[in-house]
């Protein structure tokens, strides 16, 4: 069967939805008393830098949005981050790719160091109804939209899930709290026999909706759970008026099949580019 033809209207759909998601989430996190992450977002151009003092992992510490109009800002970019001694990742989608913008990356010290997929699917108001009974075909299996009080379970799934420790179960509850009953964010655990097992994400902004995060304890995969969590996802944006479902994966990692098997399909891979040497050494 045939897909979809993607048209360059949705794929810029895709690109913004991811953008928009991770804006929010840093923001809620800098709105916090204190700023205890150390959160900045700066903007260079149409692309976003992000940076926490906290949270030295890629995806708090990323440039997207980046394109051959922001080339000029590579010099400006790069002491926003030498300033705060971190190494950033520039993420670069297939719509903004150039040949001039890729080699000013590699005089400045950076390399492509990996793909990222992102997979979408535009759906109508009357797919909730299938996706409502794919999402009862499980019964010891149930996905519950959390309330304040559940991010415990949440926190515990998210970090045993990732691979965190434990230990930081506290900051990963409390950087996720922040956002239940912000406009747009959902929160749900799958619970196994009532045990919390599975846990995901979602941002709904406009008529897309975006599956930030998801992940299911290793003792409990191939089970179904994260198809599971992606239909209850997709059922609960289409029934708030979304008409696009986009999501993020590792190429043909379990995820990206996963998205593959509730109907989604690739937009296209994104590239993601890395520094050979700590900026302090660059320029």
């Amino acid at each position: 069967m045939q897909g979809k033809v993607l048209e360059v209207s949705t794929a810029q759909r895709l690109e913004r939805s991811e953008m928009e998601y991770m804006i929010d989430r840093m923001r809620a996190m800098e709105e916090r008393p204190g700023n205890p992450m150390g959160i900045e977002t700066q903007y260079f151009g149409e692309a976003v830098a992000f940076y926490s003092r906290e949270m030295p992992w890629p995806q708090f510490n990323t440039v997207k949005g980046i394109g051959s109009e922001e080339e000029s800002y590579l010099p400006e970019i790069m002491m926003f981050y030498r300033s705060r001694n971190r190494n950033p990742h520039i993420e670069i989608t297939p719509l903004r790719a150039e040949p001039t913008l890729f080699r000013s990356l590699t005089t400045h010290g950076f390399f492509q160091s990996s793909f990222h997929a992102t997979l979408y699917t535009e759906c109508k108001k009357e797919t909730s109804s299938s996706l409502e009974k794919k999402t009862s075909d499980k019964e010891n299996i149930q996905i519950v939209e959390i309330n304040s009080h559940q991010f415990d379970d949440y926190a515990t799934v998210h970090c045993l899930g990732t691979g965190l420790p434990i230990s930081g179960k506290q900051h990963v509850a409390d950087n996720n709290r922040i956002l239940h009953g912000r406009k747009g964010w959902k929160y749900y655990v799958a619970y196994y026999n009532n045990e919390p097992v599975g846990a995901a994400a979602a941002y709904i902004q406009g008529s897309t909706a975006s599956l930030t995060f998801a992940t299911t304890l290793p003792a409990y995969r191939n089970r179904g759970i994260q198809t599971l969590l992606i239909e209850r996802r997709m059922r609960d944006a289409v029934l708030e008026g979304c008409n696009l479902i986009v999501g993020q994966a590792s190429y043909l990692s379990s995820s990206f099949r996963n998205m593959q098997r509730a109907g989604m399909q690739l937009g296209y891979t994104r590239s993601t580019w890395s520094s050979l040497m700590p900026l302090s050494g660059l320029m």
